[in-house]
């Protein structure tokens, strides 16, 4: 069983491909990792800036090109992560029916974080996934009305430093988040500033 990810931010060039690269280098090979942008910029690659985080941290890029959003990547998906709420909006409003397996990355990460120790079971990253998002999910009602402050700015041509909040932000969103489906092994960790 393979697993589908979708991560979505604007343009698909900092935070949507930073969190899929993260993401893939943190899950096994049952789940496959992509990204797209609400506003995607058909062929571009990696904003530089974000790239040189994600080369400081160990991580290879590998051939990316940008991708705008499509109704179908949302239906092939198990999963879609959005870096905000308008994101997520944006998403639904090309694929309503995705309701369910759609969601920021920051609400994931921290109702996954409030999941009891070995609730997440499975042999692969992919059954875990499955097991994790439906629990997790599920405890959206006990945090109603309160601020999870879930999104994050985007940096695209802001000063460096919003570059490194943005990338520190999403590796300690997918930390929390893969910490949580290996029950406490595997965190990303905490990267350095440039």
């Amino acid at each position: 069983m393979t697993y589908s990810v979708l991560v979505v931010c604007t343009g698909n060039i900092c935070r949507s491909p930073a969190a899929q690269h993260l993401l893939d280098r943190a899950l096994d090979d049952s789940v496959a990792v992509s990204s797209a942008g609400t506003r995607g910029l058909p062929g571009w690659p990696v904003d530089e800036r974000m790239a040189a985080h994600l080369r400081d941290d160990g991580v290879e890029l590998g051939p990316f090109r940008s991708r705008p959003l499509t109704g179908e990547m949302m239906a092939g998906a198990d999963l879609v992560l959005t870096v905000t709420a308008a994101h997520r909006a944006s998403a639904l409003a090309l694929h309503p029916s995705a309701v369910r397996h759609t969601v920021t990355l920051g609400e994931l990460s921290r109702l996954a974080a409030e999941l009891p120790g070995g609730s997440v079971q499975g042999a692969t990253d992919a059954e875990r996934l499955a097991a994790l998002v439906p629990a997790a999910l599920a405890l959206r009602p006990r945090f109603l009305g309160q601020d999870g402050d879930d999104d994050i700015r985007d940096p695209y041509g802001r000063p460096d430093d919003e570059y490194w909040r943005s990338y520190a932000w999403l590796r300690r969103q997918v930390g929390r988040l893969v910490t949580s489906l290996h029950g406490g092994a595997g965190a990303v960790g905490t990267p350095r500033p440039r």
